[in-house]
């Protein structure tokens, strides 16, 4: 009986699957795309379901950030580089550890709720790409399940 329901569900289950690239400009930096995700839920056709944003890069991440004042990104990425500084010394062979370790802690994906062709998120959140090896050209994955 659950394989069934399983079945059931995978048939009427929609899914796209979208992959955008941004090019960065500078060592550290973070882009919002809010507005880039929300247009293709909206153009996805899909009201209700999960939107999972995914970047497969083990030197960026993606996160909800604060969206209001563009002060609180540069704060956060001066806070980040005390966290792991560029010029300390690192086991690590490449020179490019700080990033690897900035991009572990924040992780390479988040998931949003999408309600009636929405994504649910709180007044003041966006949705950030965090770059901390560029500059460099980004790819973020859009998966979208309904």
């Amino acid at each position: 009986r659950i394989q069934r329901v399983k079945r059931i569900y995978q048939k009427r289950g929609i899914k796209m699957l979208k992959k955008l690239t941004y090019k960065t400009k500078h060592k550290s930096e973070m882009i919002q795309i809010t507005n880039d995700i929300k247009e293709l839920v909206i153009k996805s056709g899909i009201k209700d379901g999960v939107a999972v944003v995914f970047t497969p890069h083990t030197t960026a991440s993606v996160l909800l950030f604060e969206n209001n004042d563009p002060n609180l990104s540069r704060d956060f990425l001066k806070k980040m580089a005390e966290f792991a500084p560029a010029e300390a010394k690192y086991a690590h062979i490449g020179e490019n550890a700080h990033a690897h370790l900035k991009s572990g802690v924040l992780g390479g994906s988040i998931s949003l709720i999408i309600e009636d062709a929405n994504i649910i998120m709180g007044k003041w959140q966006g949705v950030y790409l965090a770059d901390f090896d560029g500059p460099r050209e980004r790819e973020v994955y859009l998966k979208i399940i309904g």
